[in-house]
Order: structure tokens, then sequence, then C-alpha cells
């Protein structure tokens, strides 16, 4: 009998990927329920097991002793005893880390986390890796096995590994992707409702609507719900008791144009029909993936300027943010600079006495894109007032410049720099400090510490993320530990599972939450602290209209 078993299962690299479903268990951001864990905890046990495998390949090729007789069992005691005793510990903290997580959030308590059937999961998950694994294995073996025809063993064995991760990139590239892709296309085209899909034009719309330049069959539901929703003058003067205006709401969708200079040029002379130059505050906004506009930030600048505002966005994807982010990388950026840089270079050449406070702002991709798209350089002959960035992807250079900039001892998950006079942080529980203290320019982030599309770590494979070696914020766990390569599927999961979370945390920003930034950034004129408390009590449900969040 040999420690590593020919046949079967190999006991060591078992053992490991035991280890790594026990590390899976631990909390990170983003509370997981027994379906989610399973999955997770199989997929990961499944990778602990593969890199065992690795491991002893290279044992073996090294032609180092291997444990025989008596001394393999005791080297499975003195390894399989303190992963079972680990397992079952592990087990039995899982309700309470996950509860951990859910009450700093507000969430109801869980009774149970079904641990049987969450093993079972993950048992079946692993197993259908395992089986993946040998049948790669024998179309490795088949290929290079016929190789042995033609040359040397090794080889053939090079040969056979590059021939077989050559099928099975093209399998998975041109085959399975390419129609996940196309699935994906053609039901959020659907779901968009485009052209004669599009439902009736309502009355009184401006965007879309009579003498518009924007084609309304063109929105797409996010574009539609955005132009047709939101406070309008007389919403906003029943909340201000002054006189308001109607907010000038520009959106040009994905399908207006094929290229994004186009769409662009499209916004501005819209944008110029409607007076949105004539306003004291213009926003331009870039949308999340879909082209969905958070209503909990535009209701919010839009009461408290009293309507005089206008704010001009373009679609630039259909698909949900992680999925264009990865496939349509540049569509968001390109589109920035696009409507970011056409807006500002008319805006500059107004008088400076008789145009509107200009800002920029964007929530999750639509703040990585228009981050991408204002160029600080470009600007500096006549820079914007500011920015207001909500839930910005770690991708995102500008912000991570920004945050490695940061005040020695300043928190990763809430840095401050100097005396905040360019740049502020807020989240759930901080805010931006108000209207007074700034420079000439005003940026605000928003974000929270349990946001994993922000503080996603690629490094995390090998590394704790820097945030983690500080004590947590008010809604991380401090349970949270860190393992290779576990820790970064975790984190992948929390991604996938950010907009799950209760409103003001994970990656759903919350209406209220967006008052103190825009408040700090925009610095609306004869704003007070109780008009502060009044409109987030508005958005906590104080009243019936605005502040929406999806």
């Amino acid at each position: 009998m040999r420690f590593f078993d020919r046949t079967g299962l190999y006991v060591l690299p078992l053992f490991l990927g035991v280890l790594f479903f026990e590390a899976s268990l631990t909390p990170t951001l983003i509370p997981r329920n027994w379906v989610i864990q399973g999955v997770l905890g199989g997929l990961v046990m499944g990778l602990g097991y593969l890199i065992g495998r690795i491991g002893v390949s290279l044992w073996r090729l090294m032609e180092l002793p291997e444990p025989t007789g008596r001394s393999i069992v005791i080297a499975r005691i003195l390894t399989g005893v303190p992963v079972i005793v680990v397992l079952v510990l592990s087990l039995l903290k899982t309700r309470d880390w996950q509860n951990g997580i859910r009450i700093r959030m507000g969430m109801d308590l869980v009774d149970s986390t079904h641990t049987l059937q969450m093993l079972l999961l993950a048992l079946g998950v692993f197993g259908l890796l395992v089986l993946l694994g040998y049948a790669l294995q024998w179309l490795f073996d088949r290929v290079r096995f016929w190789l042995y025809r033609y040359m040397p063993p090794r080889t053939a064995n090079v040969a056979g590994f590059l021939l077989t991760a050559f099928v099975v990139v093209t399998v998975t590239r041109d085959g399975v992707l390419d129609r996940v892709i196309e699935g994906l296309d053609d039901s959020v085209t659907l779901a968009q409702n485009l052209f004669d899909m599009a439902p009736l034009i309502p009355a009184g719309v401006s965007t879309g609507g009579a003498g518009s330049l924007v084609d309304w069959g063109a929105l797409g539901q996010p574009g539609r719900d955005y132009v047709t929703t939101g406070p309008d003058a007389d919403d906003i003067a029943s909340f201000t008791g002054r006189e308001a205006l109607q907010p000038v709401r520009v959106y040009v969708g994905r399908a207006q144009a094929d290229t994004a200079q186009e769409r662009a040029d499209i916004a501005l002379a819209e944008l110029k029909r409607q007076g949105g130059f004539d306003r004291e505050v213009l926003i331009v906004a870039l949308p999340t993936g879909t082209g969905w506009m958070d209503p909990g930030a535009m209701d919010t600048v839009e009461y408290m300027h009293g309507g005089d505002i206008a704010t001009v966005a373009v679609q630039y994807s259909y698909l949900q943010s992680p999925l264009a982010l990865i496939l349509e990388t540049r569509s968001g950026l390109d589109q920035a600079e696009a409507l970011i840089g056409t807006i500002h270079n008319y805006w500059r050449d107004l008088p400076k006495d008789a145009r509107p406070r200009l800002y920029i702002h964007g929530l999750s991709l639509g703040a990585w894109s228009s981050m991408h798209g204002t160029d600080l350089f470009a600007l500096l002959d006549d820079p914007i007032n500011g920015a207001m960035w909500a839930g910005p992807p770690f991708p995102s250079t500008m912000w991570q410049g920004i945050v490695a900039s940061r005040d020695k001892g300043s928190p990763f998950v809430a840095p401050t720099l100097g005396e905040g006079r360019l740049v502020r942080f807020a989240s759930h529980s901080r805010n931006a400090g108000g209207a007074d203290g700034w420079g000439n320019m005003r940026i605000v982030y928003l974000q929270y510490s349990s946001d994993p599309i922000v503080f996603y770590e690629p490094a995390s494979l090998w590394r704790a993320p820097e945030w983690m070696n500080e004590p947590p914020g008010p809604d991380v766990s401090p349970d949270m530990r860190f393992m290779p390569v576990v820790t970064q599927f975790q984190l992948a999961v929390d991604m996938a599972l950010a907009n799950t979370a209760p409103d003001g945390h994970g990656h759903a920003y919350y209406g209220a939450d967006y008052v103190g930034p825009w408040v700090a950034v925009t610095a609306p004129i004869n704003w007070t602290a109780a008009d502060t408390d009044r409109l987030i009590a508005h958005c906590d449900g104080g009243f019936d209209v605005g502040c929406d969040h999806n």
C-alpha cells in the first residue's frame, strides 16, 4: 500500500481538498445560503485535490522517496486526524459565522445551515469535477499515446498536453461560451423592449417624445424607465415648500446609433434642445452595464436643487455589469470618453457666468467608465466642478491611485487624504463632511466596507488583501480569515451575490446614503442640515414618491 494510491482518490490530495472545503466555510463579505456554500465548497475541494495531485506528480518526477508499510499508516493518521477535527469544528461554527454577517447587516438570523444537504451538494460538485478531471486525463492519454508512434515520449507528452489544452479551449470558447453570449444578447434585447416591442410613448415625455432627437423605440427599458419616472416639479415643490422646475433628463439608448461618438453627439444635441445648459447644475452620468440609472442617486440630487438640474446619460451595453466588464470591456470606456469629452468641450466654450456647474457621476461599472472618461489632465484648462462615484469597481485605476495615496494609518476601506479639499470617502456609516472645506474641485466616493465589487483583489489567490489585515468595517465579520486560493473564490462568489445584500450593504447602494455625498459635492443653494435630514427621511419612506431603489 502506497501513500499516493495509484487507483481511486489519492489520500494526501484528498486531505488537502477537505482542508480547502473547511476554509470555504469561513465568512467573507456577503452571507451565503447552503446551496451557494455547497457549490463553493465542492469547487474549492476540487481545486485543493487538483493542487495535491500536481504536488504528487512533482514529487514522483523528482523521484523522492514515498512512505511505505507502517510509516504510511502513521503519516495518514498525522495528516488525516487534524483535518477531520477541523472539519467537525468548522461545520459546528458555520451557522454562527453566517449569522455574524447577517446581524451586522440587519438581516434575519438563520436557525440552520442545512449541513447534511450542503455536504451532499459539495460532494456531488466535487465528484463531477473529479470525473471531469479523469475525462481530461483520458483525452490526454489517448493523444500522447498516439503521438508516441511519431516522436520520443517526452516530446509526445508535451505536445499531447498542448493539443489537449487547445481542444478544450477551442470547444469552450467557440462552442459553449459563444452560445452563452449569443443567448444573453438575445434575452436582454428582448427584455429591453426595443423598437417595435416598445410600449406607447406617455404624454408629456421630453426625451423620446414629440420633437425629440432620441428614438423612443431605441431607448430600451432602462432608458424609458429613467425618463418617465423620478420627481416632477410638483413633487419637488411639495417637498421644498418653494417653486420648482421640471428636471431635465436626457438618455440615449445603445440602439440609437452604431458608434459611441454618434450617441454622444445625439445626447449633446438633445440636451441643448431641452435647455439643459440653462440649468444651475448639469450632471453627466454613466449607467450600469444594463443601462440602469439608480433612482436613489438621481432623485435625491434633483430634490436638493429644486429641479434646476439636467442629467445626460448614454447606454453602452445590455449586459449585467460583471458580464459587460468581462465581455464588453471597451464599450463603457469608449462611451464615457465620447460623452464626457463631447459635453465638456461644448460646456467650456460657454460664458463662465452663464453656464451650469458640471459634475460627473456613475454607479458600479458606470463609475469605472466615467472615471476613465474623466481625464483630469485634459480638464486642467477648465476643470469640472466635481464628481460623485458610487461602488467603484476594483479595476478602476483612478480609485486605486487615490486609495494608494491615502494618509498614513488611514483605513483602506475608508481612506482620508489630507484635509479633504479634493477627495473624500463616504459610506452608510460615514458622511462626506458637508459642503465646507473644499478646494476648486470636489470628488466623493460612496463605497460600503462590505462591497466585494470594490474590494475584490485578484492577488488574493496567494496573499491577503490589504483591507483584511486591518480592523473589519462595521458590517464585516471579524471571523474572516485568509486562505490562499480559497479566499479568491470566496470573494468571487461574493461579487456574484453583491446585489443580494440588504440596502446599504454589499453592492446595494441606498438612496438615503447618496444624500450626504451629493450635498458635499454639489453644495445646494440655501440648503441646511435640517433639509438633509428631511431628504434622508424621504428616502427612508417618509414620502410616497422618489428615491426608489432597485
